[in-house]
């Protein structure tokens, strides 16, 4: 029944070993792979826009400029970033033991 495997000189553990070792692999590349992509999805498309700001002014009674809107929209990326920074820097002294 499994004379094939006589000729790749692999027994049963081994097969079993080959199988566990590339779907742990898969499962690894897949996740790695869905957070780049959602990642950068994120980074094209953030989560608040420009208009979603003009809404939240004009449902606080107030007509924003465009400065505001503009500085709004930075204060939020620039608060991203330093989130970002500080995964990415927790990560690194995590792996370094410091």
């Amino acid at each position: 029944m499994f004379m094939f495997l006589e000729k790749l000189y692999l027994n049963a553990g081994g097969v079993a070993g080959v199988v566990i070792g590339c779907v742990i692999g898969g499962l690894l590349i897949g996740y790695f792979l869905a957070r780049f992509l959602l990642q950068r999805q994120l980074d094209k498309n953030p989560p608040v826009s420009e208009k979603m700001i003009r809404a939240m002014y004009l449902s606080m009674g107030r007509k924003p400029s465009e400065a505001q809107i503009k500085a709004t929209m930075k204060a939020m990326e620039d608060a991203s970033d330093r989130k970002r920074k500080k995964r990415r820097k927790h990560h690194r002294n995590k792996n370094t033991g410091k």
